[in-house]
């Protein structure tokens, strides 16, 4: 069913309360979950060899199903996508129960020509809980992510704690099986005015190591902040670059991570704020800390729900997705270019179906085009991934593969792309046991 203008508010509903539980109720209710792996016996997930299913698309792409959650040692419901190590592994969080935890860790590994699942750690509350978020690679190869939950339990958040960045290490000597869990750090726990439930950013890195990400609440307005840690012999220093966010025109509840230019200014988004609709935010650092700069503010005939992050080209140029809004209120995809009079804003792209445009960012690949997945658009309405090539200024979409409420359906992250031009991500939901799946597009 398509959505009208009306509708955008109730498929909103729909994507953050139904179907992936909004933060406020997950962190609220971490510690109290009680369902257990109930398809954990029908399936072994400690090394799952898979190519379950393969669909040609009328793309001439062929789909396949690398992995499918079974809400065992595996987890459930992905809500972000795979990060690719350069041996082309595949690392990613999904945020269901696992086995007796809150959330999960799982590597993909080749085997021959198929694939094997690895889970790589369990959480279970105090170490963290419910990881959203994707996972970035530092250069040493451990992983960096955040949780929606876990860490402090002092009260000042919901019952489940404020959430917390994590980094996880593998065995220091060679392990002695493929199930034997990489070791957590936890770098550092929020505690409410510094920040609360990181949602699903993208953390990054500048030349320095130090780290860089949002917190969808917490601050002074309790409408989020932007952060910095920076290493130091005591662990990890902690550094609110930003916490100025509300309900007017700064913006509110950032969800996506930041993105940061070779002068070290920060670019983001939050989905509402501004004109109620959202915005599209630089700060610039000064000798009396972080300014904000509004580059953007949306007005659902431009976009609405900016949910997913930005990406920039060589030349600065930003891209970013509305979940909703545009000229069919179907979301779009949108591009700022700096110039010496400012920021230019420009829609690149209006979705035609309507049941949730983008929800993470966009990905480049080497030629310039650009690659995302749909939450709810495409053919059937359950999702679709997407391609957008540029030619001579005007962007044209070829739909790669549309998902199914029959299959696999609501794709939440972002694409992966490796060096041979193959995609990779998740869905959140569906697949063999209604948990969400691993999959794969070839060329």
């Amino acid at each position: 069913m398509l959505l009208s203008a009306c509708d955008t508010l109730s498929s909103q509903a729909r994507l953050k309360g139904e179907i992936n539980m909004a933060p406020r109720k997950i962190a609220a209710s971490i510690f109290n979950v009680t369902l257990q792996a109930r398809i954990a016996a029908l399936i072994p997930v400690a090394v799952l060899t898979a190519v379950l299913t393969t669909v040609p698309t009328a793309q001439a792409q062929t789909y396949t199903i690398l992995h499918n959650f079974t809400n065992g040692s595996d987890g459930s419901f992905p809500q972000s996508g795979v990060t690719l190590d350069r041996a082309g592994n595949l690392y990613g969080t999904a945020t269901g129960n696992g086995s007796q935890t809150i959330g999960t860790v799982y590597k993909m590994e080749r085997a021959g020509s198929g694939w094997v699942f690895v889970p790589l750690y369990n959480f279970h509350g105090a170490d963290g809980a419910a990881p959203f978020g994707p996972l970035t690679i530092a250069r040493d190869g451990t992983l960096y992510g955040t949780t929606l939950g876990g860490g402090y339990h002092d009260g000042h958040c919901a019952e489940g704690g404020c959430g917390l960045v994590f980094q996880l290490r593998p065995p220091a000597t060679a392990p002695r099986n493929a199930l034997e869990p990489w070791s957590e750090n936890v770098v550092f726990p929020f505690d409410d005015m510094d920040g609360n439930e990181p949602v699903y950013p993208q953390l990054i890195f500048d030349h320095a190591g130090n780290i860089y990400g949002t917190t969808q609440f917490g601050g002074p307005n309790d409408a989020g902040t932007v952060f910095e840690l920076a290493p130091s012999q005591n662990g990890w220093t902690e550094t609110v670059l930003y916490n100025g966010f509300n309900t007017f025109g700064t913006g509110s509840q950032p969800e996506a991570g930041v993105v940061m230019d070779s002068a070290g200014n920060l670019y983001g988004t939050t989905p509402t704020g501004g004109d109620e609709h959202g915005i599209v935010y630089e700060l610039s650092p000064t000798a009396n800390g972080y300014e904000q700069t509004v580059l953007h503010t949306f007005h659902v005939a431009d976009g609405n729900l900016p949910y997913a992050g930005l990406v920039m080209d060589s030349v600065g140029n930003l891209y970013g997705a509305s979940f909703a809004g545009g000229t069919d209120n179907c979301g779009n995809v949108y591009e700022l270019s700096p110039s010496a009079s400012g920021w230019t804003f420009n829609v690149i792209y209006n979705f035609v179906t309507c049941s949730g445009g983008p929800y993470q960012s966009l990905v480049f690949d080497s030629a310039g085009n650009l690659y995302g997945t749909a939450n709810g658009d495409g053919a059937g309405n359950a999702g679709m991934v997407f391609k957008l090539t540029n030619s001579n200024g005007t962007w044209t979409l070829t739909d790669l593969h549309d998902f199914s409420f029959q299959s696999e359906y609501f794709p939440v992250g972002s694409v992966a792309i490796d060096a041979n031009g193959n995609l990779y991500g998740t869905t959140s939901e569906g697949g063999q046991y209604g948990y969400g799946v691993v999959w794969e597009i070839t060329p």
